[in-house]
């Protein structure tokens, strides 16, 4: 698989029969690039905070412009870490708790087993 074929997959997780779900290749970094804007991690918790999020709420309690929340919005509905269904106008959205915990594990995976030498 070529890097160029490795981010260009929409597919966020493998999940074996009875098993935990592991990242897609390229998945980890996506994500990683996604929640470090200090303003879609505010989003993400935001939308983590209600079972449910409508979009105009997200356009109201954040001082920035639809245009800018929509693109915050569509970063994280491609780092696979929301869901946006439309309701007629209106779109809500909702957090993908299995893609976030398969990253929380491997980024444990990555540095938390790992001690630091360094005093």
């Amino acid at each position: 698989m070529t890097i160029h074929e490795q981010f260009d997959s929409y597919r966020t997780m493998y999940v074996a029969r009875g098993g935990r779900g592991k990242l897609a290749p390229g998945q980890f970094d996506r994500i990683a690039k996604a929640l470090s804007d200090p303003r879609r991690f505010a989003l993400l918790e935001t939308i983590a905070a209600a079972a449910e999020c409508p979009v105009e709420k997200l356009c109201r309690d954040f001082p920035i412009s639809k245009a800018t929340v929509s693109h915050h919005l569509r970063e994280l509905v491609q780092a696979g870490l929301v869901e946006s269904e439309r309701d007629g106008q209106y779109k809500h959205c909702h957090v993908r708790r299995d893609v976030l915990n398969a990253y929380a594990a491997e980024l444990m995976k990555r540095v938390g087993t790992k001690r630091s030498t360094v005093s």
